[in-house]
């Protein structure tokens, strides 16, 4: 009588300073490539988390993985809020709320606004809900403009366009003015309006000419992220 395969030993869950270990990576990974965007490194991260780079290799052993580990939640964040923009009983109201929050979200950070954008990285969860975001965002587009509230020739993919528009803004005005994007994006979207009524009130002031001119001089031509090697 053979004796029964012994069942698999469940996964262990990390050991207590290990797990320390990887919240601190992914901590200091939000603030990294939220500030430098995806050209950052693993290197920068165990560097900012004041742990050995061998470290956070064992824990992500490239760059990719971590990319997947911190921002797929981001990008569920965002699907959330376009299902609950779907929800308002107002079609341009849901359209305008959903399109702040996520210009709320990525304004801030960097990399975020780079992972929207951009095919480079994040290839595994954080595609899938790339995916499922897409017909949320159809939906929100179609719905405002059968109520005859946005304009009939805007497309969804409009919108990812308009981030990355929002997205400059940030990077060139930051060190002047680091709200200003929020005037910039009312202009839009008062200019999305199917039948435009009362301007919005603008929720900034514009730059005067000293600003903009401390905006040129500080401003510097983004890089542009590498895309992953192929194994």
């Amino acid at each position: 009588m053979t004796r029964d395969a012994a069942p698999a030993a469940p996964a262990r869950p990390l050991r207590r300073d290990a797990e320390l270990n990887r919240r601190r990576m992914l901590e200091s990974a939000r603030a990294v490539f939220g500030r430098r965007g995806l050209e950052a490194t693993l290197d920068d991260v165990a560097h900012h988390a004041g742990l050995g780079v061998g470290t956070v290799y064992r824990r992500f052993p490239s760059k990719e993985h971590l990319v997947e580990a911190m921002f797929a939640d981001r990008m569920e964040d965002l699907t959330e809020l376009a299902a609950k923009a779907l929800e308002h009983e107002d079609a341009w109201e849901g359209f305008v709320e959903f399109t702040w929050q996520a210009a709320e979200l990525a304004a801030c950070d960097r990399g975020l606004r780079e992972i929207m954008l951009s095919k480079a990285f994040g290839h595994g969860h954080v595609a899938e809900v790339k995916a499922r975001m897409v017909p949320l965002i159809t939906e929100l587009v179609e719905r405002a403009q059968a109520s005859g509230q946005l304009r009939a020739d805007v497309v969804p993919t409009d919108l990812p366009l308009i981030h990355q528009m929002i997205g400059s803004v940030v990077e060139y005005t930051s060190l002047v003015e680091p709200h200003l994007w929020r005037r910039c994006l009312a202009l839009i979207l008062d200019g999305l309006r199917a039948e435009p009524g009362r301007s919005s009130d603008l929720p900034h002031p514009g730059l005067n000419q000293a600003e903009i001119d401390e905006a040129m001089c500080a401003w510097r031509q983004p890089k542009h992220p590498a895309a992953p090697k192929s194994s």
